[in-house]
């Protein structure tokens, strides 16, 4: 076990539901480019929730980095960056948007102290999510 302490992560302080919302009911709705309409499965669940909520689940919050963040003002600003960053990753026209997601990777590897591709599986292709390839290159993204 470790004796560093535990970042608080984003999707702890607060995340801008409301929007994945409208994103993920949007997305329900398409019937064209997505895989998931080749079989309408009942209990399908909508990309843009899980590429948002696996973002806020591994970027820590600002506060975790008063030396960054000193202020709750800057704490604040880099939040709502963070935020308007998640609102990005839902919406299902960005999934080519090829930095979007390179900032979102740059992101997750700050957060994870840049070890987020150890393991057996680093730099192997893994999966496609709506469109953003995950784990290539010992990447988060």
């Amino acid at each position: 076990m470790t004796d560093t302490p535990r970042r608080k992560k984003l999707i702890e302080t607060g995340i801008p539901l409301k929007k994945i919302n409208e994103e993920s009911a949007r997305e329900k709705s398409l019937r064209h480019g997505l895989p998931s309409t080749l079989h309408l499965y009942w209990a399908r669940r909508p990309l843009a929730t899980t590429r948002s909520i696996l973002f806020a689940q591994l970027v820590d919050d600002p506060s975790a980095h008063p030396d960054r963040f000193p202020t709750a003002e800057a704490q604040d600003a880099e939040r709502s960056r963070l935020h308007q960053l998640m609102e990005r990753l839902a919406r299902w026209e960005n999934v080519t948007d090829a930095e979007l997601y390179r900032e979102a990777n740059r992101l997750i590897t700050e957060s994870c102290g840049g070890a987020c591709g150890i393991g057996p599986v680093r730099g192997r292709r893994l999966h496609s999510i709506g469109g953003a390839t995950v784990g290539l290159g010992g990447s988060c993204l």
